[in-house]
């Protein structure tokens, strides 16, 4: 198998493999799951009369907050049947645990061994992890397992430590590397500091994580710009969670990324529930279709995307969601404006004179949204670098926050937890969101 051949099928044929999964899903909870056992009883849901996608309309959501309270309840398995155990990152509060069986660990290595196929790698390919496999990170395990899925070496160095990426680049030559792409610009700069020719290493793409590198339009936001620019090897971007067990994964032509329909329905609704109309933006809520350990339905993840249903120029008919535009926990109303962290972000990366900065979210004395920016500068521009970053602000998303001045080391003791898997950047600290 090269491709998933449903990649590439006709919408009712997609529509009706996932609604053949969803019945032997509703089954499954039915029999096995606690918190969904007792929810079909206490809704009078009979999932036996749940047989097409719109009918899920009926069940009610599982959130986050469901998530935590009653972990164990969403267990489907013996204790003996579990072989991995790993932690959401805690973006959207305290980490949640999930327990993985030997067939979930075979469906994380399906669903990345597909989506590193969608970004053009081959068999033989070699990729370097840049990314943590310890501390309890689902990803790092999915891309190791991926690759040796799809018969990829992979060269496991884990996050940071520049010197020793550039090591082991020039000892393994790797085809790829899977990274957030905010450390693509720590790597390029340690190489500029200490004369490696990064532009003729074998690094030929990157497989990029947890941070957007384009605008809603596909094109290059600052990040992925300054990447570019510095770089010329080709980006791929990608979007995934603990809770989804899934990945979205661009292909070449950097158009969304591509919906694997055989493992997981995707629903955008507003903030009554309710699905949006085509082309608008929503909350993704998310079914798994063939978790054994802790499947969930309905789950509301907190992001906010737009779907693109239009076939797209390789030839697969899948659904393509949109970059991230923000979390629904972490809008901001500043002045007047609606935001999201990203947007602010996308400001930020690419500045050459920025180290590290963190964004704090407060109340003000009036109980409204307060931004305050501790920024830490790599150098000391001959210009006012406060003025300097509110006039780009104003001119790029029309008001400016508070700026504070800190040095890079009080920044990265704020941003940098030994328990963390990335850099912290934004802080919420409101009260009342």
């Amino acid at each position: 198998m090269l491709f998933p051949e449903i990649e590439y099928q006709p919408l009712p044929v997609i529509k009706r493999l996932q609604e053949e999964k969803l019945a032997e899903t509703l089954a499954y909870l039915a029999e096995y799951s606690p918190f969904y056992g007792q929810m079909f009883k206490e809704h009078r849901i009979d999932t036996g009369k749940i047989r097409h996608l719109e009918d899920l309309q009926d069940i009610p959501f599982t959130d986050k907050h469901d998530l935590q309270i009653r972990n164990k309840e969403f267990l489907c398995v013996d204790r003996h049947k579990i072989i991995d155990y790993i932690t959401t990152s805690g973006t959207l509060g305290d980490p949640v645990t999930f327990a993985m069986t030997d067939s979930d660990l075979e469906r994380l290595a399906y669903n990345e061994h597909i989506s590193f196929l969608c970004a053009g790698v081959q068999p033989g390919d070699v990729f370097q992890l840049m990314t943590t496999i310890d501390k309890r990170f689902m990803a790092g395990l999915a891309y190791f397992l991926g690759s040796r899925k799809l018969g990829a070496g992979i060269v496991r160095v884990g996050n940071g430590i520049p010197q020793l990426q550039w090591d082991s680049i020039r000892r393994i030559n790797p085809d790829a590397i899977i990274v957030v792409p905010s450390f693509i610009l720590r790597i390029i700069q340690y190489a500029e500091e200490h004369g490696v020719d990064y532009r003729q290493s074998s690094v030929k793409k990157a497989i990029c994580v947890g941070e957007n590198i384009r605008q809603q339009d596909f094109s290059f936001n600052l990040l992925g710009q300054c990447i570019r620019d510095k770089w010329d090897i080709e980006l791929y971007s990608t979007y995934a969670s603990t809770e989804m067990a899934t990945t979205f994964t661009e292909c070449r032509y950097g158009c969304g990324g591509h919906h694997h329909p055989e493992l997981m329905i995707c629903e955008l609704i507003d903030e009554a529930g309710r699905l949006v109309r085509e082309g608008e933006s929503g909350e993704l809520a998310i079914t798994t279709l063939g978790v054994e350990g802790m499947p969930l339905l309905r789950f509301r993840t907190g992001d906010i995307a737009r779907f693109h249903t239009e076939p797209c120029l390789c030839g697969r008919t899948t659904m393509r969601i949109s970059p991230i535009i923000g979390r629904m926990n972490h809008l901001v109303k500043y002045k007047g404006t609606t935001l999201y962290p990203p947007a602010i972000f996308d400001v930020l990366d690419g500045v050459s004179y920025i180290e590290n900065y963190v964004l704090v979210v407060s109340n003000n004395e009036f109980g409204n949204d307060h931004i305050t920016l501790k920024i830490g500068l790599s150098k000391q521009p001959a210009f006012d670098a406060i003025k300097e970053l509110k006039d780009r602000f104003r001119a790029r998303i029309r008001v400016a926050p508070e700026i504070e001045l800190c040095s890079v080391e009080a920044i990265n003791k704020i941003s940098l937890s030994d328990i963390s898997r990335k850099p912290i950047k934004f802080i919420d600290n409101r009260v009342n969101k």
